[in-house]
């Protein structure tokens, strides 16, 4: 009896530590999750958001993002970091079917979670762990973000590269949000269009006190939603503060 009493107090406990590690496992950061793991490849994934593809290499697309080509699968985002003595050292950002098994798999995770480790990595990370940090966090679905990008942007103890890349994700976002329900001109000729992507060119390569308010007043105003997109691309690589401040009001907005 003593035998049998024993044998089930075992199994009791057994079950009670297999039921209870995936309780501790949600209780984990992510950041607690990486920071266990041993040096070498650490992957984790999470859901895309809408119009994000990928081909599980390295080419992705959002949106008319024009950097990246050849997308084919829809998800999920997945970061592979390169841990070393403890750190971040690198870090790699793709789309689609998963194509390796090397390192620790710490497998899907929530987006808002996975956003909250990319944008603390990003504050911190060297340059180029920053800027992929960034654009893994501006991938994923359901979480909204441009508040922390703002944030990064205007940050001056943050690598210059990662705030740039912030920067380009918030004019994304903004840029969005300024042209949505917008309806495309069918009456503007080929020859009216060049014109106008010339001058916004133009007005982009002026002095910035008298580029960048005129740029803002296009994205402001122009009834051509294109011209807008184009105004806003050029406030984006900017940098002016005057632009952040107006793609925040953009974003508050909508």
């Amino acid at each position: 009896m003593r035998i049998a009493d024993c044998g089930l107090r075992i199994g009791l406990a057994a079950l009670c530590v297999w039921i209870g590690a995936p309780w501790t496992l949600a209780a984990q950061s992510l950041a607690q999750r990486v920071a266990a793991a041993p040096d070498g490849a650490v992957r984790f994934a999470f859901a895309a958001r809408p119009g994000v593809t990928g081909d599980g290499v390295g080419n992705i697309r959002s949106g008319h993002d024009g950097r990246y080509a050849a997308p084919c699968d829809t998800g999920p985002v997945r970061v592979t970091l390169t841990l070393r003595d403890g750190t971040v050292r690198a870090a790699d950002v793709t789309v689609g079917a998963d194509r390796s098994e090397d390192g620790t798999d710490l497998g899907r995770v929530p987006p808002a979670q996975a956003t909250r480790y990319l944008l603390a990595l990003a504050r911190s990370a060297p340059e180029r762990v920053g800027r992929e940090a960034v654009l893994a966090a501006a991938l994923a679905d359901s979480v909204t973000i441009w508040p922390d990008l703002l944030a990064l942007a205007r940050d001056a103890a943050i690598a210059r590269d990662t705030r740039r890349a912030a920067v380009f994700w918030v004019g994304q976002a903004a840029e969005q949000a300024a042209t949505r329900g917008l309806a495309d001109l069918a009456d503007r000729s080929d020859t009216d269009r060049e014109v106008q992507d010339a001058v916004v060119f133009a007005l982009s390569q002026r002095p910035a006190d008298e580029g960048v308010p005129a740029l803002i007043r296009l994205a402001r105003t122009h009834r051509d939603p294109e011209v807008r997109r184009r105004a806003m691309f050029w406030l984006g690589q900017s940098g002016d503060p005057r632009a952040l401040a107006f793609f925040e009001e953009l974003l508050a907005g909508s």
